[in-house]
C-alpha cells in the first residue's frame, strides 16, 4: 500500500470525527450493551462522543486521513492530568438520555483499570466499515508511536474486540486480564512500551 497521509485534526472537524467513530463502532457488543436500541444506537453515540472529541481536541491529539475515513483520538497522560470536559455530567445525561448510568458505569470501568503513569491513552481508533482492512488504522497508529517511541512514552488502550485486539498485539500492545460489562462484552486493556 502506498504511503497513507496523516494530518492533525481540528475542532472544525470535531463532529465528523464523532461521527466517524460511531459509524465505525456501532456494530461492536460493547456499544450494543450501551445502546440496546439499534435505530437510536449510532447517532447516540456521535452526541456521546462528540464530547469526548472536543476534549481531545482542546488537551490532547487526533489524527485523521485527509478524507476522515481513518481517525485516531489520543490524550497524553504526562505531568499535570487534564481537567475532565466541561458540563460533564449534564452533557453526558443530555447526549445519553435514558442509557446515561450504562455510560457512567463504564467511565467507572475506565478509570478503575486506567494505569498510572507517563503515557499517551488511545481513547478511540476508528476505519469506516468500507476502508477496514485496508492499513489505514495501521498508518495512523505507526504515525504516533514514531512520537512516542522518540519521546519514550508508553501507550495504553482498551481494545473493545478480538480483531481490534489483534492489530494492536500486531503493533506491540500487550493485552492484560479483560474488564467486561454487564452482559459479558469485554474491553481489553493493552500496554505498549517504547522501541529503540
Amino acid at each position: 500500500m502506498t504511503e497513507v497521509p496523516i494530518e492533525r485534526l481540528g475542532p472544525g472537524e470535531t463532529r465528523a470525527v464523532a461521527e466517524r467513530i460511531a459509524g465505525a463502532f456501532h456494530v461492536l457488543a460493547v456499544t450494543r450493551w450501551l445502546v440496546p436500541d439499534e435505530a437510536k444506537r449510532e447517532a447516540l453515540l456521535a452526541d456521546n462522543f462528540e464530547i469526548l472529541v472536543e476534549h481531545a481536541m482542546r488537551h490532547g491529539i487526533v489524527h485523521g486521513t485527509p478524507d476522515l475515513a481513518a481517525v485516531a483520538v489520543w490524550l497524553p497522560q504526562t505531568g499535570e492530568p487534564a481537567p475532565p470536559p466541561a458540563d460533564y455530567d449534564a452533557r453526558l445525561a443530555a447526549a445519553c438520555g435514558e442509557w446515561t448510568p450504562r455510560f457512567q458505569h463504564l467511565d467507572e470501568l475506565f478509570e478503575a483499570h486506567h494505569p498510572h503513569g507517563d503515557h499517551h491513552h488511545l481513547v478511540f481508533l476508528a476505519v469506516a466499515p468500507q476502508w477496514q482492512g485496508r492499513g489505514l488504522g495501521s498508518a495512523l497508529l505507526r504515525h504516533h508511536h514514531a512520537v512516542l517511541d522518540a519521546e519514550g512514552l508508553p501507550g495504553y488502550l482498551e481494545a473493545s474486540s478480538e480483531r481490534s485486539r489483534e492489530l494492536y498485539g500486531r503493533h506491540g500492545y500487550r493485552a492484560a486480564e479483560p474488564f467486561r460489562l454487564p452482559d459479558g462484552a469485554a474491553f481489553h486493556p493493552m500496554w505498549r512500551e517504547p522501541r529503540g
